[in-house]
């Protein structure tokens, strides 16, 4: 079917209404968590934006009158998109904080002498960091994070419709808090496995003053390695909890960047 069947089937304020909202979740599907995922073809992701914006259209823009003009419709694709970049960004900064918290782990542990490739993001990554990834992928799922998502998206057109402009300064400043908690969530995440392995390392730090004798190296990274992996079994349950918690904080967040100027 060509445009101009589609647009004489369908009305032209219906067409670019679809047009809008797939704009607005194209992002979903490059930044944000299992949306973005390698695992997913690209044209099954390509088929689920379709058929997410072919539900959605027709309710935001009921009642609607969007302006049918070249420039005025580049102007709106362009606001939908960086909309729909907003938040997804600020959901996918969480996935950043596990894959950082991983990358932080594998640095002390000693795993960064070794990498693979993720096969979410398709990039080479350390082991820990993968696992964290995959963790938190399995977590989502569980929890019905993609449900949250897709709701959370859907709500965006109730506080910025198709023909409202979006406060910059508001999407602003919410990029670059969902970016300076990053680090942040990395740390709460890897924290208590990090102070064990400082320990671990002073530990035998007086072991080495004591018995001078002791190869520290050859006896200290098993040992690191051991306990290292212990202590992420041993959290993986809490990351859990808190991976439920800070998705819900961060769709929170994202919906309360996205103002109408």
């Amino acid at each position: 079917m060509t445009v101009d069947e589609l647009i004489a089937r369908f009305g032209e304020q219906h067409v670019a209404a679809f047009v809008l909202v797939l704009a607005r979740l194209t992002p979903l599907f490059i930044l944000a968590p299992l949306f973005s995922s390698k695992l997913v073809s690209v044209r099954v992701r390509g088929i689920v934006a379709v058929g997410l914006a072919i539900g959605i259209s027709p309710v935001v823009s009921k009642g609607v009158v969007l302006p049918l003009g070249v420039y005025d419709l580049f102007w709106l694709v362009l606001k939908e998109l960086l909309v729909g970049a907003t938040f997804a960004f600020a959901v996918g900064a969480l996935f950043a904080a596990l894959s950082s918290a991983g990358s932080l782990l594998d640095t002390s542990i000693g795993f960064s002498y070794g990498s693979l490739v993720d096969p979410l993001t398709g990039n080479q990554s350390s082991v820990l960091a993968q696992a964290y990834a995959l963790v938190g992928t399995m977590v989502f799922i569980a929890i019905g994070g993609d449900g949250w998502i897709v709701r959370g998206l859907a709500r965006t057109y109730d506080l910025v419709g198709l023909r409202d402009a979006p406060d910059l300064g508001r999407l602003i400043s919410g990029v670059d808090q969902a970016f300076g908690a990053i680090f942040l969530s990395a740390l709460e995440v890897a924290g208590p496995v990090m102070l064990a392995l400082i320990l671990t390392d002073a530990a035998f730090g007086v072991v080495s003053r004591v018995v001078p004798q002791l190869n520290v190296f050859a006896v200290g990274f098993p040992a690191k390695v051991v306990v290292g992996l212990l202590l992420v079994a041993a959290t993986l349950p809490f990351v859990a909890n808190w991976i439920s918690g800070e998705l819900q904080q961060d769709v929170g967040a994202a919906l309360q960047a996205i103002r109408v100027a």
